[in-house]
């Protein structure tokens, strides 16, 4: 991060601690810090040199707030917050749902006056999006917060994206976008590898990415992370939905799909009964283009992304396990995946990783196929970087280069280049290795959670990870317990 940005993070999140004081929480700070800095960019794009026309009332502007103080600012603010909900396109989207969290004028003024000090459209986008980045991090780590469930590591985001290597005027979906992790790096990689025309540049702005996130406060965030990165405009229409991806198809297909669909297994929805008291029911979508009826969310969107993708789309999925072993709908789902789609990387991802603890998760990239008599898959290739791996978030977390050498063999440029390292007199421990169509069909429950390296921990007592991760691992068991038990008990109710 540069040394501005990491100057204005700095105070910006040194804020926040004093506000803790009050019980605002991580998360309720964020949304604040979005409302009145997409408010004051919003009052820098219309003036001079870029005067633009803004639509936002007057009354409801940036400089409104400035020159208020006590409690006419805290109810001017509420005011304000209300109204723009109001409002269509991105800008309505942003403040959807929104209430003020900071009860104290005082407070409120401060961080008024702190983000007025800063010239927020002068910054360029990596500088503006890396502030954001470092605080939605920061609000991932807050156990309380839950906001970890919506946060996918960074340094596998960008892992993927190297592998897919998305080119420019193709179109790209996140289903499930969370704060907009992959639609971010997809776009920095564009960026980066392709010297862009104006028409590249604006179709990347404006028709390049699509995504769904039924969480208002979670899509407010992506929303926001997107704006600051330069995607997407303040009077434009809003590219992320807040519908649930799963109900219906809508016609969208897209060149790529990269996303991380929420843990948990079950898709629910929670209602309230004729007692008044809150009930969860299992939702089956029922889908003329799914292969087979559901409950389990992570097999309803690997079928949904399927259908999102064209002829020729590419996939890349962050699943977890029970979607490579799983009997019945599963293995239905498994099987013709491997006849339409060529299903050729399985990426096993290691634990530890993830803000929600006790995560065992994979990444299977999948091209989407014509209609065909015999099966495009013709070999699987599968990289283990789960056994004998150990990373805690905050000790030993995942850095891009632990991911580089998956990336190597993946070949992205061509596959056909691919090398096995596995060999099973020379080198058994070699993580890369290939299983043909006919391999995988005839295992139990046509299964794709494949082993083959010898786990040290249970082979060698001497061996054994420090007292620390031991003591992750375990948390991370227990909390994973918990989270099933939570599952039986709403339906026990």
């Amino acid at each position: 991060m540069s040394d501005t940005a990491s100057t204005i993070g700095s105070k910006i999140w040194g804020f926040c601690n004093t506000l803790r004081d009050d019980g605002v929480s991580y998360g309720d700070y964020l949304e604040q810090l979005t409302y009145l800095l997409f408010l004051k960019m919003a009052d820098e794009f219309s003036k001079p040199p870029h005067n633009r026309p803004i639509p936002i009332p007057a009354g409801y502007n940036w400089e409104s707030l400035t020159d208020k103080r006590g409690a006419e600012l805290e109810v001017h603010y509420t005011t304000i917050l209300r109204e723009l909900a109001k409002l269509k396109g991105t800008l309505g989207q942003i403040f959807t749902k929104s209430q003020n969290k900071i009860q104290d004028p005082a407070k409120l003024y401060k961080l008024i006056d702190l983000i007025d000090k800063e010239q927020w459209s002068s910054m360029g986008a990596d500088v503006k999006g890396k502030i954001y980045e470092e605080l939605l991090e920061k609000n991932a780590e807050d156990v309380k917060s839950g906001a970890g469930q919506y946060f996918t590591p960074r340094p596998l985001i960008k892992a993927i994206v190297q592998c897919m290597r998305p080119e420019p005027l193709k179109t790209i979906a996140d289903p499930a976008c969370g704060t907009g992790g992959f639609l971010l790096a997809a776009y920095d990689y564009i960026v980066d590898k392709h010297n862009l025309d104006k028409e590249q540049k604006r179709f990347l702005k404006l028709s390049t990415f699509y995504g769904n996130e039924i969480v208002a406060n979670t899509r407010r965030l992506a929303l926001m992370n997107m704006f600051l990165h330069n995607i997407g405009d303040i009077d434009s229409e809003s590219f992320i939905s807040p519908a649930d991806a799963l109900v219906a198809d809508t016609g969208l297909r897209v060149d790529y799909v990269l996303t991380n669909p929420p843990f948990g297994k079950k898709s629910s929805m929670t209602f309230t009964n004729d007692d008044g008291e809150q009930e969860s029911e299992d939702l089956t979508y029922n889908r003329q283009d799914f292969w087979a009826a559901s409950s389990n969310k992570q097999l309803n969107f690997v079928q949904h992304i399927r259908t999102l993708l064209k002829s020729d789309g590419k996939a890349a999925v962050v699943v977890p396990d029970n979607v490579l072993f799983e009997a019945g709908s599963g293995e239905t789902v498994r099987k013709k995946l491997l006849e339409t789609t060529d299903l050729h990387t399985i990426l096993r991802l290691p634990t530890g990783i993830f803000y929600r603890p006790g995560v065992k998760a994979n990444v299977i990239f999948f091209d989407n196929k014509p209609a065909s008599k015999d099966p495009w898959t013709k070999e699987v290739w599968i990289y283990d970087f789960r056994t004998n791996v150990h990373f805690t978030l905050k000790k030993n977390p995942l850095k891009l280069a632990d991911l580089q050498d998956f990336v190597t063999c993946c070949q992205p440029q061509n596959r056909h280049k691919r090398q096995e390292t596995y060999h099973p007199e020379t080198n058994p421990e070699g993580r890369w290795r290939k299983f043909t169509y006919d391999e995988i069909i005839s295992r139990d429950k046509t299964s794709l959670d494949i082993t083959w390296i010898k786990d040290k921990s249970l082979a060698d007592l001497d061996n054994l990870p420090d007292p620390d991760e031991l003591a992750e691992d375990i948390i991370d068991n227990i909390a994973a317990a918990l989270e099933n038990f939570r599952e039986i008990m709403m339906k026990l109710k």
